[in-house]
């Protein structure tokens, strides 16, 4: 008996420029054949909805809830999520931004931060039927055209946050990260314990877990690069003290050094598989 044929499918793209407030990037993705395991969904500034078009997505998150959904959001989170799959894994993955979450669901990001939850609880559009359109599309920018199409129409349901947690949070995701708490409340001219409740309720991280998460995200980013550089040159370009520090904070958010993630990928990174690049008219 043969084994069944390996697919490795993923196309990354940028949404619209109506969107690209709201929305950092999308990511369709299709692998078949694996083994079956489990990979880590890595703490990040943005916010995560996946849209599982084969089976339902199950995830064990830190807090060690589980969920097996079809279509699923999720805040922003201080430990790595576990994700569990079968060796099947067919779907579309969006980055949201904290302003995303004010306009395509209703509700600011503090509000989910932790916790995983059922697509249609927070989108007004049936989740069903979008999963039965993008399945039933011919090709990757036929699906994200749907997605372009669905998320205009989601879009300005709560106001922005007030100018100075805006201020704060470009001010952090500018320097990756590098800005002391009492430099950003001199920036935004509130108290920093004021900053500090402000910030922590509408995106549901403190302005020092913010910047903490964005230097791992960076870290994660430069890691996964075919040009990867040293872990103390990732360390020093990242922000972290040392290569010690790097290690550290790598513990606290995924359990394990950057070296030993490297190692135990069971899904290979994009330029491990076949890169399928999206093109379609309000598609770069």
């Amino acid at each position: 008996m043969s084994s069944p044929a390996l697919v490795m499918e993923r196309a990354d793209v940028t949404p619209p420029a109506r969107l690209r407030p709201l929305v950092a990037h999308y990511s369709g993705y299709r692998y078949e054949g694996l083994p079956p395991g489990t990979h880590l969904g890595l703490p990040s500034p943005y916010l995560t909805v996946v849209i599982s078009l084969g089976e339902p997505t199950r995830t064990v998150m830190p807090d060690r809830r589980r969920s097996s959904l079809a279509a699923l959001a999720g805040g922003m989170h201080m430990r790595a999520a576990l994700i569990e799959h079968d060796g099947d894994q067919y779907g579309v993955q969006l980055a949201l931004t904290p302003g995303g979450a004010r306009s395509l669901f209703g509700l600011p990001a503090g509000e989910l931060a932790g916790v995983v939850v059922p697509l249609d609880e927070v989108l007004t559009a049936r989740a069903g039927e979008l999963i039965e359109r993008m399945a039933g599309a011919p090709s990757w920018p036929a699906r994200f055209a749907i997605l372009d199409e669905v998320l205009s129409r989601q879009a300005d349901r709560l106001p922005d946050p007030p100018d100075e947690l805006r201020h704060a949070w470009r001010l952090l995701t500018a320097r990756g990260g590098g800005v002391r708490v009492d430099e950003l409340a001199r920036e935004v001219g509130w108290s920093r314990r004021h900053l500090g409740g402000r910030f922590t309720a509408e995106y549901g991280l403190t302005p020092k877990e913010a910047a903490r998460v964005m230097r791992f995200e960076r870290s994660t980013r430069m890691l996964r690069r075919t040009d990867r550089p040293s872990f103390a040159d990732v360390a020093a370009r990242c922000g972290f003290y040392d290569q010690a520090h790097l290690a550290r904070e790598w513990n606290d958010f995924v359990g394990c050094p950057p070296s030993a993630w490297l190692t135990g990928q069971d899904l290979p990174f994009i330029q491990d598989g076949e890169e399928v690049r999206a093109a379609s008219s309000g598609h770069e």
